[in-house]
C-alpha cells in the first residue's frame, strides 16, 4: 500500500522529498482538517438549530390552534374544559329520530304498515352522544323570510328529488344555489293555496276563507300536509294549522313544515290513537295524504271523529276517493253515515263532511250507527292506546258546537267551569307566565348581542323574537306561556305538551286555540333533530326526578331537537337547577343559573346550544 503512494509523490518531488516539506505538508492537512471539522461542526449546529426552532415553532402553533379550536366548540359557562363531555354522534345520526327504526320492527315482527309506527317499548338502549348538523346546515333565515325560504342542506330532501317529484309547480319554485322558496316571483303561493282555502270555505257556507274564524274554526290538523303551504296560508288568516304526517326516511314533510317555522309533529293512522284528547279540533284536512280511510272496517275515520269537535268538518281532497267520473267511492259513503256525519259538498276531487252536533245520535239505535264508547272510556288518556272501534267524546262536557263558542282566544268562566278549573287558578298561571316572558326575554336580548355577535355577512340581529321562532314548553300546565307570547305580540308558535301523569289539561290549552299534545318524557318526542329555537320548561325537572327519570337522556334529547345556537330556559329549585348545569356543561351548553331574587328557591337554568361544526 505504501510502494504505490510513495512512488507517485516520488515522480512529482523527487525520489527523496525534503523533510521539510513533508512537514509543511502534515502541518497544513491539521489545519485543514480542524478548519473543516469546525465548519462542518458549526453548520450541523446551524441546520440542527433551525430544524428544532421550526418544529417547535410550528408545533406550538399547531398546539395553540387545536387548543383554540377545542375551546371553540366545547366553551362552558365558566370556560373550563369537562372531561366527561358526551362525544360527537357518528354523521348516520344527523337525521336521527328515536323510537322510528324500521328494520328493527320488522324484525320484532311488526308488519302491515305497524314496522312504519312508533315503537318506543324496543329503545332498550340509548347511546349517549349529541347529534351533530349536517356539513352543510346553516341557521335558518328569520321570520317571516324562513317561511318561504330555506336551506335545502338543512333537510333530508335534495335538489334532484325536489325536482323529480313530478309536480309541475314544485318545478316552478324558485331554486336558488342552496335554497327552495315556497314562493313565486309574485309572492303568491304555489299550487293555488289561496284559491283552493277559497273553494273549502265556499263549500262549507262562507263568504270566503277570511270568515273560517267566525264559522268556529281555528283549529286544523293537516294530515299529509306536504310543504306546509296549506298551513301556512291558514296561519296568516290566524288559524292554528298543525301539520301531522308520518315518519319518513326522505324528504319529511314533518321536517320541512318545522323547518319554515309551522307547527308540526309526527304521527299516524295505523294502529294506535294520536296523542290528543277526544273533541281536539275544529277541522281535520287531507290532501293526497295517502291514507285508506275505508280499511280496518273505517277505525281510520271513527279516530278522525274522535278528535273533531262537534259540528266540525272534515276535508279530503284527491283522486284516493272518487273515481274517474269524480264520485264518491261507496265504501267511504257507508262509513260516514254510520258515524253520523253528514255530506255537505263536493267539488271535483274535494269532498267535505260535517260531524254531527246530536250526541243522541250514536245511541239512537238508527240501523248500522257505531255506538259509543262505554262510560269512563274518555277518562283513559289518549296517548297511542290501540285504536278503538266504538264514538269516543260523546259524554263529555265539551260537547259543545263549534259554530256555539263566544271567544276566540280567551276561555271564558263557563268554559272554565267545563274544565273544572278555578278562574283564579288559570289567572294566575297566566299573570306568572307573562312576568316570566318579559324576564326571559330580559335575559336573551343581552346575551344575543354581546355574547354571540353577528355572524360574519349578516346583518345586526335584531331582539330575539326575530331569531326565535319554534318553541316547546315541556310543562304547559295551562297554556300560560303560549298566552303570554300572543299578548306580547311574539312572532312564535308554542308547542303545548302535557307530561303524561300530570293533570291533563290539554283540553283546555286545545279550546284556547293552542297547539298541544300530550307525552311522556320518558320517551323521544316525535319530531326531527333541530326543529325547536327554545325550548321551556318550569317545574318538570322536578317531577321527573321524583320518578326516577335519568336527567341525562332528558337533556341529550333536548339538545336533539334543539336548533344550533337556539335557547333552554328551565326553572326550578336550587338543589336540581345546580344538578342540571352540570349534565348542561357535559353536553357543551354554555350554561348560567340566575337567581330570581324574590327571596325563593327558585332558579332559572339559562342555556345555549353551540354551533358545533365537524
Amino acid at each position: 500500500m505504501r510502494r504505490p503512494l510513495f512512488h507517485k509523490l516520488s515522480l512529482v518531488f523527487g525520489p527523496r522529498p525534503p523533510w521539510n516539506w513533508l512537514f509543511l505538508c502534515f502541518v497544513s492537512v491539521l489545519a485543514v482538517t480542524v478548519v473543516l471539522r469546525s465548519s462542518s461542526f458549526t453548520t450541523f449546529e446551524s441546520v440542527s438549530f433551525s430544524i428544532k426552532s421550526d418544529i417547535y415553532t410550528n408545533y406550538r402553533r399547531i398546539k395553540e390552534q387545536a387548543a383554540s379550536d377545542y375551546l371553540e366548540l366545547t366553551s362552558l359557562s365558566y370556560g373550563d374544559s369537562n372531561p366527561n363531555e358526551v362525544r360527537i354522534c357518528g354523521k348516520e345520526r344527523e337525521h336521527y329520530v328515536p323510537c322510528y327504526n324500521v328494520s328493527a320492527n320488522l324484525l320484532a315482527g311488526f308488519k302491515g304498515g305497524e314496522e312504519l309506527d312508533r315503537h318506543c317499548e324496543l329503545l332498550n338502549y340509548q347511546e349517549d352522544c349529541l347529534v351533530r348538523p349536517p356539513r352543510d346546515y346553516k341557521t335558518p333565515l328569520s321570520w317571516p323570510v324562513g317561511r318561504d325560504v330555506i336551506w335545502n342542506g338543512n333537510v333530508k330532501i335534495t335538489k334532484d328529488q325536489f325536482l323529480s317529484s313530478g309536480s309541475m309547480t314544485k318545478r316552478l319554485m324558485l331554486l336558488e344555489e342552496n335554497q327552495i322558496s315556497f314562493h313565486s316571483d309574485d309572492g303568491l303561493l304555489h299550487d293555488g293555496v289561496k284559491e283552493y282555502s277559497h273553494q273549502v270555505a265556499e263549500m262549507i257556507g262562507l263568504g270566503s276563507d277570511a270568515e273560517f274564524l267566525q264559522a268556529g274554526v281555528r283549529t286544523v290538523l293537516d294530515i299529509g300536509c306536504g310543504f306546509g303551504s296549506f298551513g301556512a296560508h291558514l296561519l296568516s288568516l290566524k288559524l292554528m294549522a298543525v301539520c301531522m304526517a308520518a315518519y319518513e326516511l326522505t324528504g319529511s314533510q314533518v321536517q320541512l313544515s318545522l323547518e319554515r317555522g309551522l307547527p308540526a309533529i309526527i304521527g299516524n293512522f295505523i294502529s294506535r290513537k294520536l296523542p290528543f284528547p277526544s273533541l281536539s279540533y275544529d277541522m281535520v284536512h287531507c290532501a293526497q295524504c295517502g291514507i285508506l280511510w275505508d280499511k280496518k272496517d273505517g277505525m281510520f275515520l271513527i279516530e278522525t271523529d274522535r278528535i273533531l269537535k262537534p259540528g266540525g268538518y272534515f276535508v279530503l281532497h284527491g283522486s284516493s276517493l272518487s273515481t274517474k267520473k269524480g264520485s264518491m267511492a261507496r265504501p267511504i259513503e257507508e262509513l260516514t253515515e254510520k258515524i253520523c256525519w253528514t255530506f255537505i259538498a263536493q267539488q271535483e276531487e274535494t269532498f267535505i263532511w260535517q260531524k254531527t252536533i246530536d250526541p243522541q245520535c250514536y245511541s239512537s239505535g238508527k240501523q248500522g250507527v257505531i255506538s259509543p264508547c262505554r262510560e269512563g272510556h274518555d277518562d283513559i288518556q289518549s296517548y297511542y292506546q290501540p285504536l278503538a272501534s266504538c264514538i269516543g267524546g260523546t259524554a263529555s262536557k265539551r260537547w259543545v258546537p263549534i259554530q256555539n263558542r263566544s271567544s276566540i282566544f280567551q276561555s271564558p268562566s263557563a268554559n272554565l267551569e267545563i274544565h273544572e278549573i278555578q278562574q283564579d287558578e288559570f289567572n294566575e298561571d297566566f299573570e306568572s307566565a307573562r312576568v316570566a316572558l318579559r324576564n326571559y326575554w330580559s335575559l336573551l336580548t343581552p346575551l344575543i348581542f354581546s355574547d354571540h355577535p353577528k355572524r360574519p355577512g349578516d346583518e345586526d340581529p335584531l331582539p330575539p323574537y326575530n331569531m326565535i321562532r319554534n318553541v316547546m314548553d315541556m310543562n304547559a300546565n295551562y297554556g300560560g306561556l303560549n298566552a303570554a307570547f300572543l299578548e306580547a305580540g311574539k312572532s312564535v308558535w308554542v308547542m303545548n305538551v302535557v307530561p303524561l301523569g300530570t293533570r291533563n289539561t290539554l283540553p283546555l290549552i286545545l279550546d284556547q286555540g293552542f297547539a298541544g299534545v300530550l307525552h311522556d318524557w320518558r320517551e323521544p318526542f316525535p319530531t326531527y333533530p333541530r326543529t325547536y329555537d327554545l325550548v321551556h320548561a318550569n317545574g318538570l325537572l322536578s317531577i321527573l326526578i321524583s320518578k326516577g327519570c335519568s336527567m341525562k337522556n332528558l337533556l341529550l334529547e333536548i339538545d336533539r331537537i334543539l336548533r344550533p345556537e337556539g335557547w333552554v330556559v328551565l326553572s326550578d329549585n336550587l338543589g336540581v337547577i345546580e344538578k342540571t348545569r352540570m349534565i348542561a356543561t357535559q353536553i357543551r351548553w354554555e350554561a348560567r343559573v340566575v337567581d330570581l331574587e324574590n327571596g325563593s328557591d327558585q332558579r332559572l337554568l339559562v342555556c345555549q346550544k353551540p354551533f358545533v361544526r365537524k
